[in-house]
């Protein structure tokens, strides 16, 4: 794995320093510091150099899946519609239970997954002890909640009352070997880090030792911009270290990504908005629209600061998607097909995911 500096890139690839910073702006790649020289890996420029090109690297796009099974088992809170669970069942892990709270995402799990056992159910009312030294794994997305500090060791009791208490007791009443937790990369400076703080404290407290890191799903074969801090914490008497994935040097393109989508219902805009997004191209936003149409469209956001890069946002056939939000017609996150008049659609949604297409 070769790495360059800024320069050398430069000239390497024939193109501006200024347009290597704007990929790295819009991650496409990622650069780390070498004592204050930035340095970057330059298969995966050459990469985006041939993407952006238009000389696609037809690189095929799969949902990553162990053919082995194992024995480890594990219990998931806060599923949700599966996404976690579902890439743990791919490496081959078995799961004992799912908490969700949600009547909807439980439909869709046991529409799919008809043999996970699954609780709709408060996690609060949940008591855990019965699957005491039978888990391997404890994992979970707990939201991003303001602990109350009312203890001054920042520990477990500071926690009381969120759903991260849920998950850490969880781990005292069930004592896995493995904790995976994931959140917003928001946390690391939340309340200026000290929610962070009380959550790896806890831990501690609970007899494990946590690990964290912030992943880059674009860079780990989802065709998504999509940044998650990840920590797994380990239980102090196993002595165990954990290995967090290694960067590829190429990302998945939207084209590779939504080759061969099956087709499925989505949200349709109206004419008007029809009529703005027909004058943005792929990849572009507002900033492509008349200034009158701009002002009349953003109405007081057009006077405000920032970029404001997700109003009448075009994807890119050439890039990775931006990161999918609840819905791919919200006015600040907007998630337009790269050529057509429309959001993207569920399948395309599901599909950028790396959800199968069952």
């Amino acid at each position: 794995m070769k790495k360059v500096t800024l320069e050398q890139a430069s000239e390497i690839l024939g193109i501006a320093p200024n347009i290597v910073r704007t990929w790295e702006k819009k991650k496409l790649i990622q650069g780390e510091n070498n004592n204050n020289i930035r340095l970057f890996d330059l298969d995966l420029l050459k990469s985006v150099h041939n993407n952006l090109n238009g000389n696609n690297s037809g690189r095929e796009f799969k949902v990553l899946q162990s053919t082995e099974k194992t024995e480890i088992k594990t219990i998931e809170l806060f599923a949700g519609c599966g996404g976690m669970a579902l890439g743990l069942e791919n490496a081959g892990v078995r799961h004992e239970l799912l908490v969700e709270v949600s009547k909807d995402c439980v439909n869709t799990l046991q529409k799919n997954r008809q043999n996970w056992t699954i609780f709709q159910e408060d996690v609060s009312n949940i008591d855990f002890q019965q699957y005491y030294g039978k888990i391997d794994i404890v994992s979970g997305g707990f939201p991003c909640q303001a602990f109350s500090y009312a203890g001054k060791c920042k520990g477990f009791e500071d926690t009381r009352g969120t759903l991260f208490f849920e998950f850490a007791r969880c781990l005292a009443e069930v004592k896995p070997k493995i904790a995976i937790a994931e959140n917003v990369r928001g946390l690391l400076s939340h309340q200026k880090g000290q929610t962070l703080e009380i959550i790896l404290n806890t831990f501690k407290e609970l007899g494990y030792d946590p690990y964290y890191e912030v992943i880059s799903a674009q860079f780990l074969d989802v065709p998504q911009k999509r940044d998650r801090l990840i920590i797994i914490a380990c239980r102090q008497d196993l002595s165990i270290i954990p290995i967090f994935p290694i960067k590829n040097n190429y990302t998945i393109s939207l084209k590779d990504a939504l080759k061969n989508c099956p087709t499925s219902p989505g949200v349709e805009y109206n004419e008007r908005k029809k009529a703005i997004m027909s004058l943005v191209i792929p990849g572009g936003n507002w900033r492509n629209l008349p200034l009158e149409v701009q002002k009349d469209y953003m109405k007081n956001s057009f006077y405000k600061g920032g970029g404001r890069t997700g109003f009448a946002k075009r994807l890119s056939w050439d890039e990775p998607c931006l990161t999918i939000t609840f819905s791919p017609a919200q006015t600040q996150t907007e998630r337009c097909h790269p050529e057509e008049l429309r959001p993207l659609n569920i399948r395309e949604y599901a599909r950028i995911q790396t959800f199968p297409n069952d």
